[in-house]
């Protein structure tokens, strides 16, 4: 029972560290300390998206789920947890690089706009 727990708090973490990359931006347009926090799980996002490496989290939770006695699963987080409902066919190299991309852009498209808006708020 414990380590079941254990393993659904780690699926917790990692879909709040996914939500964190993809829009963490939006923290720092609040308070600009958070980029501390953000810039580099960004970048760990992308690494792990366009290097086709599997984050720790993901043999953690598999490890957890077999010592309670549960299947393990092949494959990434992403792979079992989210493509599944996005896309039904699985993970390719393909998509995987798009959804690093998208990190990048995504993230770039944000700090663009909060330092837009920083330096409106400066010259007014």
């Amino acid at each position: 029972m414990l380590f079941r727990l254990l393993a659904d708090l780690v699926v917790v973490v990692h879909f709040a560290f996914i939500v964190l990359v993809m829009g963490g931006a939006l923290l720092v347009l609040h308070r600009r300390g958070w980029a501390w926090l953000h810039v580099p799980a960004a970048a760990w996002g992308a690494y792990i998206e366009l290097s086709g490496a599997i984050c720790p989290l993901t043999p953690l939770e598999q490890s957890l789920r077999i010592r309670a006695g549960e299947a393990g699963y092949q494959g990434g987080f992403i792979e079992h947890y989210v493509l599944p409902v996005l896309y039904p066919s699985g993970l390719t190299p393909g998509i995987q690089i798009g959804l690093g991309v998208l990190v990048v852009a995504v993230n770039v498209a944000l700090y663009a706009w909060v330092w837009r808006r920083q330096t409106r708020r400066a010259s007014a």
